[in-house]
């Protein structure tokens, strides 16, 4: 199913209409849907933002621009939940909703604060839809460098924007799948706290992630980490966005236990990422950073900062 029919089929009359008309071609390069209350409909290819008209065509004028009712969201977001938004209240105290095919939403709203802490989002006015992308084999130039002769700690480094999370993606998946001649395949366990690496739906990966990879979805890193570590014997944790002393924390106890780990992290460069106060002390752990400075621009480094 295409990008088009699936995310086609949870949004409301209205907006379905206006999509009707957009080529598919068109809906499989979108990153981004922006639906804002009472503010005009975003759509986000390429870098460029898209406008729509009431006929569904495209739209520069201002005057003319489809604005979002607050029925649009009701209605999106009924289909979204399957009616029951109260059954997704767990996801939605993250701020998303994760949909088929792995496409993810964001939320805003009121927040409900319970002790410090999100209980639950209400009168709900906007969301976010991120497309989700797989690229298979846009790790292929750097895969060898990770799994040979061995395994290697690896950190993603990367700008917000620049494919940090699809890149980690396709290592996992080779690295579960193994390369046919040069290195086997290896039991690769996910902590995909916010659904972005596997994009699970009701608990099946919508993207491919690999014959062998096991998948703890939503729950917080730190504890995910700790979770598989114990429970699916892995040889890699592949994991998003690490941040904190709790993350930094685990991935110690994992390494100490002799169990590859691979993840990301939002950064410029090395330098950039060394200045973090937080991971700071763990950098020695890994042996490989791969650094991301936009779409396809990747280079990989060891750990004294020597291309590789």
């Amino acid at each position: 199913m295409g990008v088009k029919e699936i995310i086609s089929g949870y949004m409301g009359k209205t907006i379905n209409g206006l999509f009707a008309g957009i080529n598919a071609d068109f809906f499989e390069g979108i990153t981004e849907i922006r639906v804002r209350s009472a503010k005009p409909l975003i759509i986000v290819r390429d870098r460029r933002e898209y406008f729509l008209n009431k006929n569904g065509g495209f739209e520069y004028s201002i005057s003319k621009r489809y604005i979002v009712t607050q029925t649009d969201i009701q209605d999106a977001l009924a289909l979204m939940s399957d009616y029951s938004l109260y059954a997704f209240e767990e996801e939605l105290r993250g701020g998303y909703i994760t949909l088929a095919g792995g496409h993810r939403v964001g939320v805003t709203g009121k927040a409900v604060i319970e002790g410090g802490q999100v209980r639950a989002l209400k009168n709900i006015s906007g969301f976010n839809i991120r497309v989700s992308h797989e690229i298979k084999g846009c790790a292929d130039t750097l895969i060898c460098k990770l799994a040979l002769p061995h395994l290697y700690n690896t950190m993603i480094i990367s700008p917000p924007g620049c494919g940090k999370t699809t890149l980690l993606r396709d290592v996992i998946r080779q690295l579960s799948d193994g390369m046919p001649g040069r290195f086997d395949g290896v039991t690769v366990a996910v902590a995909d706290e916010r659904s972005e690496i596997a994009g699970c739906f009701r608990g099946v990966p919508q993207n491919d992630v690999g014959i062998r990879t096991d998948v703890l979805d939503g729950c917080p890193k730190a504890a995910g980490m700790s979770m598989l570590l114990r429970a699916m014997s892995p040889k890699v944790i592949a994991v998003d966005e690490l941040s904190g002393k709790r993350d930094a924390a685990a991935v110690e106890e994992i390494v100490n236990a002799g169990i590859c780990l691979i993840c990301t992290i939002h950064g410029a460069d090395m330098d950039e990422i060394r200045k973090k106060n937080a991971l700071s002390d763990i950098l020695y752990i890994f042996k490989r950073f791969v650094v991301l400075s936009g779409p396809g621009r990747i280079n990989v480094y060891d750990e004294r900062g020597t291309p590789v």
